[in-house]
């Protein structure tokens, strides 16, 4: 077994959110990459879209997300989809740290784990 834990003195800043990638581990090759996310109080990810899946799991703290115009509360606890091309954002409207795992894939992900399965 091996752990990784947050390293909040490491954190680096995408999408205008603090992450720390946890995905891929050297040794293992999955269809998906991850990363934790923290948003600070006050805080909000650059309103962004992309070309992969993505899921978010809430941990702690309290949130808004928004997607393609729609904003809903973004607890502990909750777990979203945005499927490709989706405009999404996430703001922190609490006064302590947002924090979340992202998980994304693709299909040129996925196709390079299967072909790496068939080998």
């Amino acid at each position: 077994m091996q752990i990784r834990s947050l390293d909040r003195d490491n954190l680096r800043a995408e999408y205008g959110v603090l992450t720390q990638r946890l995905l891929p581990w050297p040794q293992l090759d999955p269809p998906f990459e991850g990363a934790w996310a923290v948003l600070e109080p006050g805080a909000s990810t650059t309103p962004h879209a992309h070309p992969e899946f993505e899921i978010f799991l809430a941990v702690s703290g309290t949130a808004t997300i928004s997607s393609d115009g729609r904003v809903s509360p973004f607890v502990a606890g909750d777990i979203a989809y945005l499927p490709p091309g989706e405009t999404h954002q996430i703001v922190n409207v609490a006064d302590q740290d947002f924090r979340m795992y992202s998980v994304w894939w693709d299909e040129q992900m996925a196709e390079r784990f299967r072909s790496g399965l068939l080998r």
